[in-house]
């Protein structure tokens, strides 16, 4: 693996980042030369660390969260003028909050995102080791949020029955889309 040197390259990207200004920068604009590896990890629980040691400045993490990016080689923070690998061990994000206004259930991620589930934003349940749920939203550009598993819980009591090709299926709606969760009968007593 390619090194960066861990202060430089931390600075240089929350430098980058804060210069993009409010809101969530054009990542997918930008086009910087793979300049490496970087010792990130951000952890299945949503805790990023910089070589083995948690970052600690939540306002910090939340701003390499808005520089994140997912191309065909990995997950990367990128700026104007550099990309940098880091690595995921499931998401990036975490799901912490789901509220449903009306027929749109809206997420809240541990970084800040608001996101409307919906057929840009969809969600998805993938069978985990041991047979559990890891249920998943799409957050933005290939990223997602795993559910966080007392949120999943909530959405499983908000969850409908519907009569699919696969047979009657528990799933939930949102922005007029219907997403299956379980088969019929999986989740409840």
């Amino acid at each position: 693996m390619a090194g960066v040197e861990s202060s430089k390259g931390l600075e240089g990207i929350a430098g980058a980042a804060r210069a993009a200004g409010r809101g969530l920068p054009p990542v997918h604009l930008w086009n910087p030369p793979h300049c490496g590896d970087i010792d990130i990890v951000i952890r299945r629980d949503g805790t990023w660390f910089h070589e083995g040691s948690p970052i600690g400045r939540e306002a910090l993490v939340r701003l390499f969260s808005t520089i994140l990016r997912k191309d065909p080689d990995g997950v990367c923070l990128v700026t104007p003028v550099e990309k940098l690998r880091i690595q995921v061990e499931d998401a990036p994000f975490v799901a912490v909050r789901a509220d449903r206004v009306g027929e749109t259930l809206t997420f809240t991620t541990n970084v800040g995102d608001v996101v409307e589930a919906g057929p840009d934003h969809p969600i998805r349940v993938e069978t985990g080791e041991g047979g559990e749920p890891r249920p998943y939203v799409h957050v933005r550009g290939g990223l997602e949020a795993l559910i966080a598993r007392p949120v999943f819980y909530e959405l499983v009591e908000l969850a409908q029955e519907r009569d699919t090709p696969g047979g009657p299926t528990l799933g939930l709606t949102s922005n007029g889309a219907f997403f299956p969760i379980a088969p019929a009968g999986a989740h409840r007593g």
